[in-house]
């Protein structure tokens, strides 16, 4: 009697490699079956338009990881014929990157990004390349190379932004694991929007060689995942200094006692204690806030109930003031993105200012726009400096609420309010600087933060908690959220993405 067919759905790192070791799974057959799935759902049926880019060498390289198993007996790495989306705005060598901009439809980098080729090295397969806002410059799913990703939970909803794609095709099991790219809470945000995890590092722990910018300063790709432990996974992959990325030294200053997998414990919240940061909840009288609410408050009565302290509230004093002080985006990006342009000969644009002028982005993203109006150097911006000297303050104003009660993390929704439906961002009702989002807290602040999910809506729509670390601390967040998850999994797989035949 034959093996029942390998379960793809919601399958994960290990499970895929005990099926290669005992010979009921080869990479080739894993690459089919995702193929598969992204022309059924992506493509097809629902249309979730995550996918820009499917890697036709992938096929290739997938037999040439089984014939070494074969060979050697042995993977090649810890993520040996893994199948991977990557955010089109990492460049691939071979591969067409957008950067989710119809301008760059036909570019195709020289070389990889470090983290690809970190990627490949452990032994993952890039299996395709992912939606975003033109130059991420949207906490929404709408661009000029590849139009509106919808949110695989709910078709009328927004699955977030920017690193869209990735969000979408995790979440609908297109591959097994994701690579984002977080500056305000681009990984973050759409995380909690597709019941995901999503960890954004310390920036520098990670290189950004070879990827867009929009703020150098606070620019960071990381993991996008189903699980705690595949997120691990992933950074034990991608840490590390990069002589080509300067912020990359932040790896001196992060100590981590064995690797990150190592860190998770099923008893990780036992004692630990964790501040709620009430002033960045939605009000219970909203609508859209009410059960973003209710959904975080069976989060920290789980977390106590695993043992947690649980500090409420924590007073961290003028909050959104000093979001709206440390913002750099309107004066910086536009130098950020044109300094990255200069450095790329065959790139069919020159600047920010070419695009706008020839209307070459997606007309519903008003930070591209005002960006483009920003100025060319942001020491133009007579307020520069005093932001940048404030993002400084607010770090040591928040870590002051770290010291004061002894905290482990901050906790907070990633997000106010649950997605919002695509007709209210096509409408222009919704503001990209003003939208509800928390996960600009830590990202200005200079500080770690994950999200993971606290389960969908009565309405079937999905929540993140979100747990703001101290920087370099990113051990610490991954032991909680695993011993969180260890608790009660709150991951599901989304009824417009259905078990294929050869999903059973």
């Amino acid at each position: 009697m034959s093996a029942p067919p390998f379960e793809v759905l919601e399958t994960t790192i290990d499970e895929i490699h005990d099926a290669y070791r005992a010979g009921d799974l080869t990479s080739e057959e894993l690459v089919e079956r995702y193929l598969e799935r992204i022309d059924a759902y992506d493509d097809d049926g629902p249309e979730i338009r995550s996918i820009i880019t499917t890697n036709s060498h992938a096929r290739e390289r997938a037999a040439d990881l089984d014939e070494r198993l074969d060979d050697t007996g042995e993977f090649v790495g810890p993520l040996h014929g893994i199948p991977v989306v990557v955010k089109d705005q990492v460049e691939t060598e071979d591969l067409t990157t957008t950067f989710g901009s119809v301008a760059f439809e036909d570019y195709v980098p020289e070389q990889n990004a470090t983290i690809v080729d970190a990627l490949e090295d452990a032994g993952a397969i890039v299996l395709a390349k992912t939606n975003l806002p033109d130059w991420a410059t949207s906490w929404f799913a709408f661009s000029s190379a590849h139009g509106r990703t919808k949110n695989p939970y709910a078709l009328d909803r927004d699955p977030g932004g920017s690193s869209s794609g990735t969000a979408a095709a995790v979440a609908a099991n297109f591959a097994t694991v994701g690579i984002g790219e977080d500056t305000g809470g681009s990984i973050r945000l759409p995380a909690s929007f597709t019941n995901l995890v999503g960890l954004r590092v310390t920036p520098g722990l990670i290189s950004r060689t070879g990827m867009s910018p929009l703020v150098v300063s606070q620019d960071t790709p990381g993991p996008m995942t189903r699980t705690v432990k595949e997120t691990a996974q992933l950074l034990d992959v991608l840490a590390g200094y990069d002589p080509d990325d300067p912020y990359t030294v932040t790896n001196e200053l992060t100590h981590v006692d064995g690797t990150y997998v190592d860190q998770l414990a099923e008893d990780g919240l036992e004692g630990a204690r964790i501040g709620i940061l009430r002033d960045a909840f939605g009000d219970d009288s909203d609508a859209d806030a009410a059960p973003v609410n209710d959904l975080v408050a069976d989060a920290i009565e789980l977390m106590d109930d695993a043992g947690a302290e649980i500090v409420d509230p924590v007073e961290v004093p003028d909050v959104f003031q000093y979001v709206e002080d440390t913002s750099l985006y309107l004066v910086q990006s536009k130098r950020d993105i044109d300094e990255f342009l200069a450095s790329r000969p065959d790139a069919p644009v020159e600047s920010v200012e070419e695009l706008y002028e020839q209307g070459q982005y997606h007309d519903l993203l008003d930070l591209f726009e005002g960006i483009a109006e920003g100025p060319a150097d942001p020491a133009d911006d007579p307020d520069y400096w005093r932001k940048i000297v404030l993002q400084d303050t607010f770090q040591r104003i928040l870590l002051d609420a770290f010291a004061e009660d002894r905290l482990d993390a901050l906790l907070c929704p990633d997000v106010q309010v649950v997605p919002p439906k695509a007709e209210a961002v096509e409408s222009g009702a919704l503001d990209t600087l003003t939208f509800p989002t928390n996960t600009v807290i830590a990202s200005q602040a200079g500080c770690c933060a994950m999200s993971i999910p606290a389960g969908l809506t009565d309405d079937g729509l999905p929540v993140g908690v979100e747990l703001v670390g101290k920087p370099y601390d990113e051990a610490t967040l991954l032991e909680l959220a695993y011993s969180y998850e260890q608790q009660d999994d709150h991951r599901a797989v989304p009824d417009t993405t259905p078990t294929l035949d050869s999903d059973d």
